[in-house]
């Protein structure tokens, strides 16, 4: 191959690996790219999963076979299959070795290559391959994977040149995952609130813009739990604020708990002592079983004096949800309600007639109710 090709092929993969915006499009791009600089038919990547002792396929792309997925469930490979990967990247590397890519055919071992192939050998085999050129991913100084790539029976078989463009091409790859998980961890920080590691408000915004659209578009029921700690100021007076945010993670955790029955549920830290959990898909009538079962834990809590509740779901006879500000302000308006009741139980929005005490709370013109303690975006 040309010098030219390949300094292309390397511009080309690390360009869409900048691009990309997911782990999973990173994957692709990774392998895309490497079978494209490579000219090969098959590529995977893999990542080593130590605490496990396996390595496990994230991508496979280009001609498949059976039981090759694109992005894989359940695709992993016990690492004693394949010993050269702590051979070669623990005894020789660690001994002043580089972490070079190595050449394997379906006839055996080719070249200078790691010695223990029989596994790889039986898998080319297998699946109608004829060579492939394992390349070893460094990232962060540690061994995280491998990059794999594979020509069919019959095309020209790697040779050591092709192995040593493979050993770039898998230090760009390294690159390119390393930004990816910047860009991951960006995300994490700016969607989760430090305190107690569940969403926050940011999240719930933009997860509920979706979820009214969803419901204007598709119908689907969109449910919005809003819960209010109380005795938070208490226990923060009386026994300090590291004990006041002790009751908060251990609130985030039961209404993290209570949230999992409900599949897909978001459940968020919307600030101070105020959380929510989000719904999309499960009925009305679900949704209230589990602030039921949320209301009976938070008061069986070491700490605090249990929680006020309100629910609204657009399941409900709440009159029509076009923006997530209305469904926000009847579920507050419900919380409102059941905290000024002391309520031991969620209060329901639109489940007292026509005229629901909530619904008109929440539907009050000209001004913001009072007591409303939360701004709404729009």
């Amino acid at each position: 191959m040309a010098q030219d090709d390949r300094l292309k092929g390397i511009v080309t993969l690390a360009q869409a690996m900048a691009a990309a915006q997911t782990p999973r499009e990173s994957w692709r791009a990774a392998a895309h790219g490497a079978a494209r600089a490579l000219s090969g038919s098959f590529a995977a990547l893999s990542v080593w999963e130590r605490e496990l002792g396996r390595l496990r396929v994230l991508a496979n792309v280009g001609e498949r076979v059976e039981g090759e997925d694109e992005f894989p469930e359940a695709e992993a490979y016990p690492v004693h299959q394949f010993p050269e990967i702590t051979e070669f990247l623990h005894e020789q590397w660690a001994g002043g070795g580089e972490p070079n890519a190595w050449v394997e055919t379906a006839q055996g071992p080719k070249g200078d290559a790691a010695g223990y192939c029989h596994q790889r050998v039986s898998a080319l085999r297998r699946r109608g391959r004829g060579c492939c050129v394992v390349a070893p991913i460094v990232l962060h100084g540690r061994a995280w994977g491998e990059l794999y790539v594979a020509r069919p029976v019959g095309a020209p078989v790697f040779d050591r040149d092709d192995a040593d463009f493979a050993t770039v091409l898998a230090s760009v790859v390294a690159a390119g995952i390393a930004q990816t998980e910047r860009l991951e961890e960006a995300r994490r920080l700016a969607f989760t609130d430090a305190l107690t590691g569940l969403a926050n408000r940011r999240a719930v915004d933009a997860r509920l813009d979706a979820a009214i659209e969803r419901h204007r578009s598709e119908g689907a029921v969109v449910s919005l739990m809003v819960c209010d700690v109380n005795g938070l100021k208490h226990v923060n007076d009386t026994l300090g604020h590291a004990v006041g945010d002790r009751l908060l993670e251990r609130f985030g955790s039961v209404l993290s708990l209570c949230g999992a029955m409900l599949p897909g549920a978001l459940a968020a830290r919307l600030g101070g002592d105020e959380f929510c959990l989000l719904s999309v898909g499960p009925s009305a009538d679900e949704v209230v079983r589990v602030a039921d079962e949320l209301c009976v834990r938070a008061a069986e809590l070491e700490l605090g004096d249990g929680v006020a509740c309100g629910v609204a779901s657009t399941g409900d006879a709440i009159g029509p949800v076009r923006s997530a500000r209305r469904l926000f302000r009847l579920a507050d308006a419900a919380q409102y309600r059941a905290k000024a009741a002391r309520a031991a139980k969620p209060v329901v929005a639109g489940r007292e007639g026509p005229d629901d005490p909530v619904v008109r709370l929440a539907d009050e013109p000209g001004r913001e109710r009072v007591g409303e303690r939360r701004r709404f975006r729009r």
